[in-house]
């Protein structure tokens, strides 16, 4: 940690930093690739999104945004792809509420692009084309959220 961010984390100000952003986990499966790559590319894409975190001391969050993405290739399964993208956060000040919605939907929308370029490098070193995933709305997926747990 810096001094700068040492100086805030007990501070009653908010403050909010990316600490550090890593890749946690990821595996890439292609069991057909042979068949598939033989075949017109017209895949079937499904794509599952998460986000959790967790306290690792006072201030200091480990936030991690899982996507786990499947292509079928006319029926046939051309490969899986999970990547769980994690980042450090300092979040110190914030009212209750707002803390929530910082590690629910500000922390994920700054990790997304690290996220999809991680998805994209997976997907042209297995040989596939790259899959750029489309922009999220985080502050929509938090309040959906919120409105289903209420």
């Amino acid at each position: 940690m810096s001094d700068n961010n040492q100086q805030h984390q007990g501070a009653d100000s908010p403050f909010f930093a990316l600490q550090k952003i890593y890749v946690k986990n990821s595996s890439f499966e292609s069991p057909n690739s042979a068949r598939v790559f033989r075949s017109e590319w017209q895949p079937t894409v499904t794509m599952d999104l998460n986000t959790a975190f967790e306290q690792i001391e006072e201030g200091l969050y480990e936030v991690v945004l899982s996507v786990s993405v499947t292509a079928k290739n006319q029926d046939q399964l051309a490969f899986v792809a999970e990547v769980d993208q994690a980042a450090m956060f300092m979040i110190s000040g914030f009212p209750a509420q707002q803390q929530a919605e910082a590690l629910g939907s500000a922390c994920p929308a700054v990790m997304f692009p690290y996220l999809r370029e991680t998805i994209d490098q997976l997907m042209v070193k297995g040989g596939f084309p790259p899959l750029m995933m489309a922009p999220v709305n985080f502050d929509a997926l938090y309040a959906e959220q919120n409105r289903k747990s209420a």
